[in-house]
C-alpha cells in the first residue's frame, strides 16, 4: 500500500487596527493559522510575522486605517505579506542598529527572499518563508 503525503496549501487574510495590540493579534492568528494547516516548524514564520506587522503599526500607521496581514502556503514555503497604508515610508535595514532597527535584519536572516511593492494606497512588504 502506497501512502502519499500531501504539502498544504491556503491562504489566509485579516484586517487588524493599526496598533500594537494589532500586531500581537497579528502574530496570534498566524500561529494559530500555521498550526491549522499542520505545520511543525514555524518559529521563523511567527518571528516574521511579528516583525513586519510591527514595523506596519510603527512606521506605515496612518491615523484611522488598519493593516492588512495575508498569509500565502504552497509546496513548502510560506509568503507574509503585511500591508499598511503609508507609501512613502519604505522598509531599509538599518546597517548598525542603535538599540533598535533589528527587525527588518531578523526578517532578512530568517526569509528566502524579502521585498516591498506599492499598491494603490501604500504599500505590501513581504517575505518568503521556508516551513515543514
Amino acid at each position: 500500500m502506497k501512502t502519499e503525503t500531501t504539502t498544504p496549501t491556503g491562504e489566509f487574510v485579516q484586517r487588524l487596527s493599526s496598533t500594537r495590540r494589532g500586531a500581537r493579534l497579528a502574530r496570534l492568528l498566524a500561529v494559530q493559522q500555521l498550526r491549522d494547516w499542520g505545520l511543525a516548524d514555524t518559529d521563523a514564520a511567527e518571528l516574521v510575522v511579528a516583525e513586519l506587522a510591527a514595523n506596519a503599526v510603527t512606521h506605515g500607521r496612518v491615523p484611522g486605517r488598519d493593516f492588512e496581514v495575508r498569509l500565502a502556503l504552497a509546496e513548502g514555503h510560506l509568503r507574509v505579506e503585511v500591508s499598511d497604508t503609508r507609501a512613502e515610508r519604505e522598509p531599509e535595514p538599518v546597517r548598525v542598529p542603535d538599540g533598535h532597527g533589528y527587525g527588518l535584519l531578523l526578517v532578512s536572516a530568517l526569509s528566502t527572499a524579502w521585498g516591498v511593492k506599492a499598491r494603490c494606497v501604500g504599500k505590501t512588504v513581504w517575505a518568503t518563508v521556508f516551513v515543514r
